[in-house]
């Protein structure tokens, strides 16, 4: 899962810089505002909500935001409505992507997705193309300097991971949970007093596959601007990019 320990992190760095974090605060709030539409305005009775609220706090967004967004999702305040939507395709070298959209404009953002898409070596597949190939999963990311195998393993499994994958070539211990169990299981996690990198429910690929040189490049500026687009909600794809040239990206 090296592939992805490695976006995960890269995808956690880039949204704590302040110049994004605007853009990013505008995703969540529209997160929150369809979880709200669609499940009630109360965390406590809906997960979804809980898991956009989670998000928000982690990359410190303020309270007020949080709340309005929640109103505009139970209407008690006047806001855009918007449609959610996944786009399916293939990237560089075969990768599969799969995309998560929340636009006011299908109209309008279907075309500059798969202008995106073609400008960066892909292009967009059928609904169901690549969807196989993944699974939704939790996903959490602790650092080997934080604590032991065991210890971790013992907290995480009791609190109902699945699993705990032990890499000697990364830095981080990667905890795979049912996504109605990662809150539970990053609660305990926290609690023991060990810092968490990244915590989020995303799609896990089965198999991955191996970028270098020109595809790997490509792929990259693929993510980011996929990623940048106003819409886009979630970008997962099945890369595997050497170290260096991530680090490049």
């Amino acid at each position: 899962m090296a592939g992805h320990s490695k976006w995960a992190q890269t995808k956690h760095k880039k949204a704590a810089i302040d110049s994004k974090r605007g853009k990013l605060f505008s995703k969540i709030s529209k997160e929150i505002i369809v979880a709200a539409k669609m499940g009630g305005g109360d965390p406590n009775t809906n997960a979804r909500l809980r898991g956009a609220i989670e998000k928000a706090r982690d990359v410190s967004m303020p309270s007020e935001n949080i709340k309005k967004a929640i109103l505009r999702g139970t209407g008690e305040l006047q806001g855009v409505s918007y449609e959610e939507t996944v786009y399916e395709g293939y990237g560089p070298g075969g990768v599969a992507l799969i995309i998560e959209v929340m636009t006011d404009n299908k109209n309008r953002t279907v075309p500059e997705i798969r202008h995106t898409m073609s400008k960066h070596g892909g292009n967009m597949g059928e609904t169901g193309c690549v969807s196989w190939m993944f699974d939704k999963k939790g996903y959490i990311l602790v650092d080997k300097k934080q604590t032991d195998e065991d210890t971790l393993m013992g907290i995480a499994l009791d609190a109902g991971a699945e699993d705990i994958k032990n890499d000697p070539e990364e830095e981080n211990y990667e905890i795979i949970t049912a996504p109605e169990d990662m809150t539970a299981v990053k609660e305990a996690i926290e609690k023991a007093n060990i810092t968490i990198n990244v915590s989020e429910v995303t799609m896990l690929p089965k198999n991955y596959i191996r970028l270098e040189g020109k595809e790997a490049g490509q792929m990259l500026k693929l993510m980011d601007a996929l990623e940048d687009h106003d819409d886009v909600q979630n970008v997962y794809a099945n890369f595997d990019i050497p170290d260096e040239v991530m680090a490049k990206g």
